[in-house]
Formats: C-alpha cells, structure tokens, sequence
C-alpha cells in the first residue's frame, strides 16, 4: 500500500465503536430549524439551568422567537452581523438563536479583548449591532466604532435578587473591580436598548426568512491571532449542522433529551459555543450554564445536576487533578469526560487516571474545522494520540514544505476535507488561498499542524509548523522540549520558542515557572543539567528564562505567539 493509500483506506473506521458509521448524512437545515424541532419534541424539559434559574425549552423558544422580532424591528436582517459581546448566562442563547431566525450572523468578541481588538473585529465583520453586557460597555464606548443599535444586559436579568448580589461580586472578582455599569440616565442619553424591554414588547413572532444552509453564514468566530491580527472563519448552517451529526454518530452512548452537560468553557470561544452550547440544544439536553470557571462552582453543579458530560482543557484538568474537593464528584460515573482546545501532557493524563479512575478522551478541531475534526474513540482510547477522524472526515499527512503524502509513522502537516470545514477566512482571499490546496481534485485544509498517523490510523500530535525551531539544521518541537520540562518536580509551566540566530539558525530559548518554593532555589544550570540528562543534545535549551508567569491564550494554554512577539520588539 502506498503513502496515499494509507489514508484514503480510511483505517481509522476500523476503531469505531460498534455502530459508528463511515459516513453521515447532512440534512438541509438550518441551526434554528433543529433547534426549534428540539423545543418541539422536549417543550417542557429544563433547557437551561442559571445558578438555579431555570428555563425550559418551550420558554427558550420563545425567547428567541421574541429576540428575532425585535431584531427586525430594528432593521436587522438577512445577511447582516450581530456582535455578541457577553458572558455565559441566558441571553447569550437568546441572542444567538435569536440573531440567526432573524437572519444575520454573529461574531462572538471574547469578553477579556481591548477595546483596540473589540473595534477591530466590529469594524472586519461589518456588525451593525451588537449585544453587550453592561459590565462590558465602558469598553465598547472607548473603541469609538460605529454600532447602528447597542442592546444592554445584565448578568442578573435572568437571575433572583439575592443570586444577582452574588453574580456581581463574583464578577468583580473574576474581572477586576472596576468595572463601570452605565447608568439609567446614561442608557438613555446614549440611545441604547435594553435587552429585557425588548423581549417584553415584541411578540415571538420571527420574521419569515429563508435560509440556504450550505451559503448563508451562521457564525464569524475569530480565530485566536497566532500571526497576526484574529481572521473570521466562515462557517455557514451546513457546517454547523455536519459537525452535530457527526460527533452525535460518534458519540451513540449520548442519548438525545436524556444528558446534561456542564457550561463553564466560553460561548465567544468555538468550542464552548459549537460542542457545548449548540451540541447540548440540538440534542435535547439541560445545560448548566456558569459564568465564571469557579472550581466550587462546577464541581456543587455536577453532583446536584447529575452532569454526564464534562468538556475541558488541559489547564483545567491540570488544576483539578491537585484540587482538594476533586474528590467529590464521581468521574467514572461521566459518560463523556473530554479535553480538548490543547494537547494534555502526559503527565496530567497519568495523575488524573490514577486519582479519580476515570479516563480522558482527547479530541483535536480548530475555529475552521466547525470545531472538531478528531475525537478519541470511547471503548478504545489510546496514549498519546488525540484519536482518529469523525465520521465524514478525510484526513491526511504531507509533506511539510510540499504536497507529498508522507508514509505511515512519519510527521508532516495534517490535512483535513469535510462538510464541517469553513468556507475560508472573511475578507481574506489571500489567507483563505494560503490554507486551501488542491490534490487530485479535492481541496484540502492545510492545518498547520505537525502529526504522525500510526498503523491504526490513530493521530499523535507534535507541534505547529510555526513552531518548529531549526537549530543546526536539527528540527526540534518545541512541544517536545516543553513536555520533558513540565516532567521537572519544580516547574509549574513552560513555554518554548526559536530565538533568530545567523549562526544556528534558530536557538532553543525557554521560559520557566517555577513552583512557588523553588523560586530562588533552583538555578538556569540545574534545569539545563536535567535537559540534558532526558534530551538529544541538539534539542537542549540554550537559554533559560525564569518567569513569575507566562502568557496565556483565551482557552488557558501557554502563548508561544506572545513569547516571539517579546523577543521581537526587543
């Protein structure tokens, strides 16, 4: 068997759990379309669970509905852009649902941006509206774009008053306490709409509007900016809906109307928004929304809810695998325990299967892949790898500077071609030309992601190709040299980056957090002699750097970005 052949042989159905299909079929919907049929089929089951706030899905629907009128009351319509900038809690649901029955499309904004990357993303997605918590308006009125229609909401509208008190100081926790709450007199010289007025004095009565799923664009999400300024994947309603019909094939031991599901990852992010909070509504389940990541939180929620699915990412489980209540919850009894958005280090995966008996199921996706693209299978997960392709879903490997297929067993860039891939980057041909290739007729989403796939057809993960450092010719993974750092007792985290040199090409340049008592103790030197002692000599770091703390990306990974950024403006 050659090279091509080992992948388009699909070897990876193989492992699927009995019952998994090859293939999927993607009915012609839209995303409110199934959502709608969910409220239908299961009206009076909690949709929605709120610090105890309960909303079922014969009350969502309307909700939405309502939000829908109102949209089109102001003139939103058929193919504009609703910005949502907000916290998890109910009206992000409403919102969302609500903007795509009215016809537009939504652009999450991550509520910690700067007002310089909040007006960057208005002004790129062309939003005429946008949905904002009030905490969050100070910063909106500080980018100075031009929004047609701004809607205030309060993360207590939906909330009683003694749980609204509570709600407030967490935030002010969570997010500093300065936070400025227009007032009533301000709302009003500045012309803004509040969003429980509006829900109040429209009926749920949507405007008509027909919507060609494999076109018409749900979603803008941003990507995280790795080179650059954040870019929007295109993602229309037939993306949306095949991603839901493939990880539900994948998944036949979650039961439709029968699970609920934890929401504390971001809805602005794609993989709180797709796996958690689309996937949970289109298949019947409750979902209990948190607005913030409180370890206490989720923990009280999983054992009163009876939760049986849990998605994560490795920081958190990183954290919880030492958390003193970890205990509490009985992981084994979770039918879905999932981590993804990052790869788990080794070491974190070994801690937490010998702590709580449970055990991890890893998946890989991007923003432009609806999310998910490779998922571990149930009954026969594997060390190391982050699983095997969804139903649907053709991956392969190539060479990293051509278009070879590498054999089997041999690192390049992963490729991928499927019905969840996005359409391309918004008002950016030349990146959507740059991360589309074409071989043997079918076109092919460069990843940028360095993996192997073994004789099973299950993936490993090694690094971003912008990661890779060549030093002497030498490739090295900065991956690599981090996961053998992190197996040091006394480092808490590790970021790994190629600093420019004439002479090597790249040098290995590492920053180190120490734990909190080895700070002052341990030397540059004593880490170099430990790098040395489990490293090749070439992937040895040539500089050390000790760290307080390392940057972080929005999903609580290590900015490898930020740390190159430093090094060039110095």
């Amino acid at each position: 068997m050659n090279a091509k052949e080992a992948y388009t042989s699909k070897p990876w159905v193989n492992h699927y759990p009995e019952g998994v299909p090859a293939e999927v079929v993607v009915p012609d919907m839209a995303v409110p379309e199934a959502f709608d049929q969910m409220a239908e089929k299961y009206g009076t089951k909690t949709a929605l669970v709120f610090y105890g706030k309960k909303i079922s899905y014969q009350e969502l629907k309307g909700l939405t509905d309502r939000f829908a009128a109102a949209l089109a009351a102001l003139g939103i319509g058929k193919g504009d852009t609703v910005a949502m900038y907000l916290l998890n809690c109910p009206q992000y649901v409403i919102a969302y649902f609500g903007a795509l029955k009215a016809g537009a499309k939504v652009t999450p904004i991550s509520p910690v941006y700067t007002s310089k990357e909040v007006r960057h993303q208005i002004d790129d997605s062309e939003a005429k509206i946008m949905v904002c918590e009030d905490i969050l308006y100070d910063n909106v009125e500080k980018t100075g774009a031009h929004l047609d229609h701004v809607i205030l909401t309060s993360i207590g509208d939906y909330l009683p008053r003694l749980k609204r008190m509570f709600a407030k100081s967490r935030l002010a926790k969570a997010y500093g306490s300065g936070m400025v709450v227009p007032t009533p007199e301000e709302i009003k010289q500045a012309g803004l709409y509040l969003f429980r007025d509006l829900i109040e004095q429209y009926p749920p009565d949507p405007p008509a509007i027909t919507i060609d799923p494999k076109t018409d664009i749900a979603a803008l999400p941003y990507t995280g900016g790795t080179t650059g300024l954040p870019k929007a994947a295109i993602l229309t309603h037939y993306n949306m809906i095949a991603l839901q019909k493939q990880i539900t094939a994948f998944w036949p031991l979650f039961e439709e109307g029968k699970e609920a599901v934890i929401a504390f990852l971001p809805f602005y992010h794609i993989y709180g928004q797709v796996v958690v909070m689309l996937s949970g509504l289109i298949q019947g389940s409750t979902i209990v929304l948190l607005t913030t990541p409180d370890m206490d939180d989720i923990l009280a929620a999983m054992q009163r809810y009876h939760i049986s699915a849990f998605y994560g990412v490795p920081t958190l489980f990183e954290y919880l695998k030492e958390y003193e209540k970890t205990d509490q919850v009985n992981w084994k009894a979770l039918k879905l325990l999932v981590c993804g958005a990052d790869t788990l280090h080794e070491s974190t995966t070994q801690q937490w299967e010998k702590r709580t008996g449970a055990q991890i199921l890893e998946g890989y996706g991007m923003t432009e892949t609806t999310a998910v693209s490779h998922s571990t299978p149930y009954d026969r997960p594997k060390s190391g790898s982050f699983g095997v392709p969804l139903p649907s879903m053709e991956a392969a490997i190539i060479d990293v500077e051509g278009t070879d297929y590498v054999p089997v067993g041999e690192v390049g860039e992963l490729i991928l071609h499927g019905p969840n891939i996005m359409q391309g980057y918004w008002r950016r041909p030349e990146g959507t030309q740059e991360v589309f290739i074409e071989i043997d007729g079918k076109r092919w989403l460069r990843t940028g992601d360095i993996v192997r796939m073994d004789e099973e057809g299950y993936f490993h993960f090694f690094d971003r190709k912008r990661d890779l450092i060549k030093y002497k010719g030498y490739s090295v993974f900065a991956r690599h040299v981090e996961e053998v750092l992190y197996q040091h007792p006394q480092i808490k985290a590790a970021g790994v980056v190629g600093v420019p040199d004439p002479k090597f090409g790249q040098l290995i340049k590492a920053y180190v957090v120490l734990q909190s008592e080895a700070r002052g103790r341990v030397s540059e030197e004593e880490i170099a002699e430990f790098c040395r002692q489990n490293l090749a000599h070439y992937k040895i770091p040539k500089i050390i750097e000790f760290r307080g703390e390392l940057p972080k990306t929005d999903v609580g990974k290590v900015s490898r970005r930020e740390l190159r950024e430093e090094l060039e403006e110095g």
